[in-house]
This record gives C-alpha cells, structure tokens and sequence, in this order.
C-alpha cells in the first residue's frame, strides 16, 4: 500500500442530528460517511435506523459506511445493503454466522466489514479473513462518541498487518475510536488505512480542513 490508500471516515454520531445533510456537505472532502447505529442492547446508546440511512445514501455522494453495533446482524445487516450502503460492519460478539452474511453481502453488491472490540483477540478472524474486506478495530468501547483513544490496540493493528501483508491480501485496516490529528499518525504507523474520526471533524471550527490535517497526519506515518 501507499500512503494514498489513506482514508478518513467521519463518524456522524458527532454531527448534528437536526441539520444532517447541512453536516453532511461540511465532509465532502472525506472519503467515506461513517454511520454508526446502535440499538440500546449490544451497546447502550440507541441512535438511528434503516429509513435515516436510506436518506443518508440518498442526499451524499460519499460511500456510506454503516457500522451495526446491534444484535443479530445476521437478520438486520442485509436491509442496510438494500438502502444503498456502500459497506456494512458487524461485530464479532453478535453475528452467529459471519461467513454467511459476509458472502451474502457481497451478493448484495455491498462490502462486508468485521468489527473487533477492545477485549476481543483479533487472532480468531484470521482462518476467515479472505472473507471481509476491512477489519474494523475499535479503539475505544463501542457505544459513545468522544472517548479516549486506547493505544494498547496497537498491538492488535500491527498483528493484522502483518497477517494481511504474509498472505497477500488486499484486505483494509480501520480504526475508530478517539482518532485525531495526535492519534492519526499512531494507528497509521501500526498499519491502519481507513480512520473514523468523530469529534475530532465535526468538533473542528472548519470540518473539512480538519480532514484534511487528519488524513496528511495519516500518510507522513503510514507503514508499508
């Protein structure tokens, strides 16, 4: 990989519910709309659902990137593919069947995206790893916005990294959770290439420029 593979994900979970496709327009310099929905069981926040990113994929020009933080994904990820995400997340704690909706997905002409939180080992995806496109590792506990950063994951960045890269894959690598222009160059020298970032964008005077420094943090770090 280069350091053009870099992309930044702003999460709207800090955007303002109210005004959504005006935030929306404040990222269209990013590469991805990362949206993050959760249903007040697997995590306890509860956000938004289906008919909201729907419109989501309808007003922006940008990839939507939808993050289930939900229980039983094997039932729910599917109708996100069908509203027009470009990629779907499910973690490794809810799904029964990773492999089956991750191959369903992508019948469905939609990426299938595996999410690992801070407790969970990232060892056991390996024997299934040419199934996904991007694994997700979380940086923070999933469920709130504005957390701060774990670096102890690192490890778990690098591991993957060096897995992609032994077998030749083409697999992405992306964090969430605490991400900013200090942290950037941390989890791009570990190996990440897609970074989600939250208030660190839409906390920012100006959310494009932040993107911006975000993403050129990222590649003066990255690691091939």
């Amino acid at each position: 990989m280069t350091d053009m593979d870099i992309k930044i994900a702003p999460s709207i979970l800090s955007a303002d519910f109210c005004n959504l496709e005006r935030d929306l327009d404040r990222i269209a310099n990013a590469d991805l709309v990362h949206v993050d929905v959760m249903d007040h069981h697997f995590v306890p926040n509860l956000t938004i659902g289906e008919p909201v990113v729907k419109r989501i994929c309808e007003v922006t020009k940008l990839p939507v990137d939808v993050h289930l933080m939900i229980d039983d994904p094997d039932r729910w990820a599917p109708g996100y593919a069908e509203r027009g995400a470009h990629s779907v997340t499910f973690h490794m704690g809810a799904t029964h069947a990773p492999v089956r909706l991750a191959r369903q997905l992508h019948d469905m002409g939609c990426e299938a995206w595996f999410a690992v939180r801070p407790a969970e080992p990232v060892e056991p995806i390996f024997d299934i790893l040419e199934e996904f496109d991007t694994i997700l590792i979380m940086t923070v506990e999933p469920g709130f916005g504005g957390q701060k950063f774990l670096a102890n994951q690192m490890g778990k960045v690098r591991r993957l990294r060096d897995e992609i890269t032994r077998r030749g894959l083409g697999t992405n690598i992306q964090v969430d959770g605490g991400v900013g222009v200090k942290t950037a160059p941390i989890v791009a020298e570990a190996g990440a290439n897609i970074l989600v970032a939250g208030s660190a964008v839409y906390g920012a005077d100006d959310p494009a420029k932040a993107i911006d420094e975000i993403r050129d943090a990222a590649r003066a770090a990255y690691r091939d």
